[in-house]
């Protein structure tokens, strides 16, 4: 009896442990394209902002906006180029851990440089801060461009 009860849990655990990979498998890449793009978006449309109003994105950056280091006219052209640039590479896995540092360094300059952000304003960059440290330090995932090069580049030409 002891014996039957010790082989059903082991069994259990086994199943358990399957399920946990299969999950792990396939949800893994799913929740990191989904950080990816909801963080992309993000950035692009803030990019998009900047840019379909120049005039006003300069007079934001003169006068709202204290960049360190930069002139105003430097700090405009270098944010709305990364919020357009970085996030194209970070939704294709491409070169996904410098787009995730890239964009870091954007939204970390955004808070930095704006006083008047409110406390909601300082929680999205909180968030959007965190999930881009889960795309840098854990990588682009399995749907990326970065993960089907890497297996390409190691793959064995002598058995292809």
């Amino acid at each position: 009896m002891k014996n039957l009860a010790t082989t059903r849990i082991a069994d259990l655990v086994r199943r358990l442990g399957a399920l946990t990979g299969l999950l792990e498998c396939w949800l893994t890449p799913l929740f990191d394209l989904g950080i990816r793009l909801y963080v992309a978006d993000v950035f692009l449309r803030s990019g998009w902002l900047k840019i379909s109003d120049w005039e006003s994105t300069l007079a934001l950056f003169q006068y709202e906006y204290h960049v360190p280091v930069l002139s105003p006219h430097a700090a405009a052209l270098l944010g709305a180029g990364g919020e357009l640039v970085l996030p194209v590479f970070l939704i294709l896995g491409l070169a996904g851990r410098f787009a995730a540092a890239g964009l870091f360094v954007v939204n970390l300059v955004a808070v930095v440089s704006y006083p008047d952000l409110s406390d909601l304003g300082r929680e999205d960059h909180l968030l959007w801060g965190i999930l881009l440290l889960v795309s840098l330090l854990h990588g682009p995932g399995r749907l990326s461009l970065d993960y089907w090069l890497h297996r390409w580049l190691k793959r064995d030409p002598h058995t292809a």
